[in-house]
Formats: structure tokens, sequence, C-alpha cells
């Protein structure tokens, strides 16, 4: 009897501890105080409005993927800890990782239009020459301007209303050319119309202020990667910031095993090939190139990385500026270069200038010393004769001919290549 008894307050006792825990984990008050010992403190990213450059809108590009970064969504460098701090802020870019579900992340390219001190240079010269004061706000300054009074007039973004911006895209405008820019705008919902109906006074600030600092995100805006364009595909800005699909500067294979620099070197002489003929008849040309022009995607394939510097000329239109018009200077043309600075003319602008300087100043590099004789000296041979060629169109043309048919062999075909792999097995077109 007894040990029938203790048996049943045994079970008794059970039952009132698990009604207890029942009760508690009801009441979320009394939860959070047996809790307390514990703390779970969640990973949050301070991403300021000064870093992104909000607080400068809207003389800005855009807020399309602000809610990223601020949903944590976008986190620079490998960085998936909450103790870490934003980089600094006078890098021009920065490496970051992008989620669309917070499983799976992928690399992006974070940059800025220009360096933070070009920023603020071109802030303060906005507020001194406008306003006579030291600081102000961007956005009342800018609106005030004869310039951007016209684009709120206008229906239409023509020729007249670009011209003297330095954004080498725009030195030869044409109208084909300026009614893309605005049907393929991202920065807004409802693109799609070659008429500025769809965009605020607040967009078409922006537009126009891109256009001025750095035309890099308008370029791949309008000439997307899915439709085949040699750009790495635009995600979206925030600020000054802008987002894109990640890539590795060709200068990071310089020292790359020979068979990677032919690969790349042909590559980069398709791109160029592309550039000068297309289905849109737009004609590309560089009016700068360097190690960080070019970049490389995780598969192999080969990118224009920055075009900040690729100018158009329409050989469907042709250009509808004479040369006097290009010469037109206000705050918006002196945003990020010297005022004083000549523009080129459209007409000086040669088939092979692109190829030349590329043969002077990034194939060398990229496949000096690579080959075995007599091999690397025809190599060498061949970009000498492109390279000293700008006055003699025909004779780049064989030069890069024969460089192109000197490297195809000296290829490799395997999973390092993987935008043209396993197909270089058995297609002759790779």
């Amino acid at each position: 009897m007894g040990r029938w008894i203790c048996c049943l307050c045994s079970r008794v006792t059970d039952s009132l501890m698990l009604l207890l825990v029942l009760a508690l984990s009801c009441n979320p008050s009394t939860a959070a105080t047996a809790s307390s010992s514990t703390p779970h403190v969640k990973p949050s990213y301070s991403f300021g409005r000064t870093f992104l450059g909000l607080d400068k809108c809207n003389a800005c590009i855009g807020t399309s993927i602000c809610k990223k970064f601020f949903k944590e969504e976008i986190r620079f460098d490998t960085w998936l800890s909450s103790r870490l701090k934003l980089p600094p802020s006078y890098l021009l870019s920065y490496s970051g990782n992008y989620t669309d579900d917070a499983k799976s992340w992928r690399l992006v390219d974070i940059t800025r239009l220009t360096s933070k001190y070009r920023h603020d240079r071109a802030d303060k010269r906005i507020c001194t020459s406008l306003l006579k004061t030291k600081t102000c706000s961007l956005e009342r300054a800018l609106r005030r301007t004869h310039r951007f009074q016209k684009w709120l007039r206008a229906k239409r973004l023509t020729p007249d209303l670009v011209q003297g911006l330095s954004s080498p895209m725009l030195r030869c405008p044409s109208q084909r050319l300026l009614d893309r820019i605005v049907r393929r705008y991202a920065e807004v919902p409802d693109a799609g119309s070659i008429y500025m109906d769809h965009l605020t006074d607040r967009d078409k600030l922006r537009l126009l202020y891109t256009l001025s600092v750095n035309s890099h995100p308008i370029l791949l805006q309008i000439f997307p990667d899915v439709e085949g364009w040699p750009f790495p595909r635009y995600l979206g800005s925030c600020g000054r910031l802008v987002v894109s699909a990640s890539t590795r500067p060709l200068r990071d294979f310089y020292g790359a095993a020979p068979e990677v620099a032919a690969d790349l070197a042909l590559q980069l002489l398709a791109v160029l090939r592309s550039m000068g003929t297309n289905d849109l008849n737009y004609f590309f040309y560089f009016t700068h190139v360097d190690a960080g022009t070019f970049g490389v995607f995780s598969n192999g394939h080969l990118f224009i990385r920055d075009a900040s510097t690729l100018g158009i000329i329409d050989k469907e239109e042709g250009s509808q500026l004479i040369d006097g018009q290009q010469e037109y200077k206000d705050i918006f043309s002196c945003l990020t270069v010297d005022c004083q600075s000549a523009f080129v003319s459209c007409n000086s602008i040669r088939e092979k200038h692109s190829l030349v300087m590329v043969c002077q100043e990034l194939l060398p590099k990229l496949l000096k010393g690579k080959f075995l004789q007599p091999v690397q000296e025809k190599i060498d041979s061949f970009l000498q004769h492109c390279a000293d060629g700008l006055a003699d169109d025909q004779g780049v043309n064989e030069a890069v001919a024969k460089l192109a048919e000197l490297l195809k062999p000296l290829r490799s075909c395997d999973s390092r290549f993987a935008y043209r792999y396993p197909d270089c097995k058995y297609s002759d077109k790779y």
C-alpha cells in the first residue's frame, strides 16, 4: 500500500511539472524572464545613409536596391557576421554577397560612380557656384539650373538636353540612342516608352545626375547581358552605389597559365569586334583602357567590367550634335572633370581605335613571355604591328587576324573554361 501511494505521488508531481512548463511556454513575459540569463542577439548591419549616399539624393543614381541593403540581403565581402562594421567609405568599389532567399549567396560588385573625394569636390562646386555657399541642398541647387528646367519641360530626351555632358557615351548622341536610354531606364517601375511622361521630377534629376557623373550604370541597363551584350548584369542602385554581377579584373590574370592567357586574349579581340559590328548598328569605342576595364566571370567568360570610358556612335542615324554644340558647358559638365577639358570630335574616332589601345596597353601584359619560341616572337611581332597601326586600319586588321589564328590552337578545352565547356569538345567554333 505504501509503495502504491509513493508511485501515485510521483506521477502527480510529474504532471504538475508538465503543467508548469506548459504555462511558462504560453506566457511570453514569464518565458522571457526565465531565459533572460541567455539573451539572443539578432544579427544587425548598420547601413548609414551617408555611406550609401542616400543623404545626397536626388543627386544620386537611384534607390531600386536599397531594401536589399537594409534587409541584410546584400553584405560586404564575405562578411556574414554582425560583429563586422562597414568598409571604409573612401574606396571606389567593394566585393559583396547578394541573396534572394537568405540561403544561397552569390558574389556581386558594389561600386561608386566616382571616388568619394571627387564626389565631395563636386558637391562643394555645386553649392559654391550655384548658391554661393559652402554647403547646401544639392537637389534644390540643381533644380534651379537652366538645363534641368529644360528637362522638366521636355517630353522626350533630345540631343540638346545632353549637350556638353562629359560622358563619352553622349559625345556623339543620336535620337535613337537617347530614346533607348529613356525606354530602358531601370530605376523607374514602368519604363518602356520613349517619352518621359512616366518620369517624375525626381527621376529626371537622378537620370541627369547619373549621365553627368558616370554613364556606366546606364550602359548596363540599356545593353543588358541577357541580350548578349558583354556587360555584367545590373542589379540596382542605392544612393550613390551601384550593384552588379561580380567579375575579377583582367589584371588578376596577367600571371595566368599560357592556355588561359590565350583564351582571354581571343575573347578580348572578339568583344572588340562585336562592339564595332553588331545587329543594332552601334559603334562602341574606348576613350581609355586599363587593367580594370575588362573582367572575367567565374566561368571564364570575359566581359567589360567598367563601361565608364565607352563612347557610342550610331552608324544608322549618326550624331545629331554638331561639334560646336559639344562645347556647351554648365555645372553638369564639370561634376567629375575639369571644365576646360576639350571634347574629342565625333569625326576623329577611327574604326580600329579601341583595338590599337588594347594592343598597346593590355595584350602585351597578358601574353608577355607566356609561350615558347618561335611562337612568342610571332605574337610579339603581331602585337607591335597592331599597336603601331593607328593610321593604318588595314594593317591593324591583318595583324589581329594573324594573332587570333596563332592563339586559337594554344587554348585548351577543360572545365576551367566553363562558358564553352563541354561544347568545345564537339564544336569547331571553340
